[in-house]
């Protein structure tokens, strides 16, 4: 039998305060495609999720999301210079290289959501690279 195809993932990312939420992912530079009760389709570029309004804090923070970038330096960069993490009062930490091959920080949403935001580098420990 042959297998099913699939097209892609999306997961759906809590949100405490939905219009705070969509607001910050907006200036981040996702385009809000859909929203409609508690619910919104966010893309950027051919990367998207659901924002969806629900909220437990047990849940929220501990969840992740991890975005593969060409240059995490210039994404850090771009954050600093909108002022993103300061308007909503946000953790962003500084870009480092990190032993397993990827060069990343990270950015908390307003609801506790902590993205990773990284690009591949190669490092002779690197699995790539094996």
């Amino acid at each position: 039998m042959q297998k099913p195809k699939m097209q892609e993932i999306k997961a759906f990312v809590p949100a405490k305060n939905f219009e705070t939420s969509l607001s910050f992912y907006q200036d981040l530079g996702f385009e809000v495609i859909f929203s409609e009760d508690g619910i919104a389709h966010l893309k950027y570029a051919q990367c998207s999720f659901m924002l969806q309004e629900f909220y437990v804090a047990d849940h929220t923070n501990n969840f992740m999301m991890h975005i593969l970038v060409d240059d995490a330096g210039i994404w850090h960069e771009f954050i600093v210079s909108s002022g993103i993490a300061e308007k909503y009062q946000v953790r962003l930490t500084p870009v480092v290289e990190q032993p397993y091959g990827m060069r990343d920080f990270t950015l908390t949403d307003p609801s506790g959501v902590l993205w990773f935001i990284g690009q591949e580098i190669d490092t002779k420990d690197s699995c790539t690279n094996a």
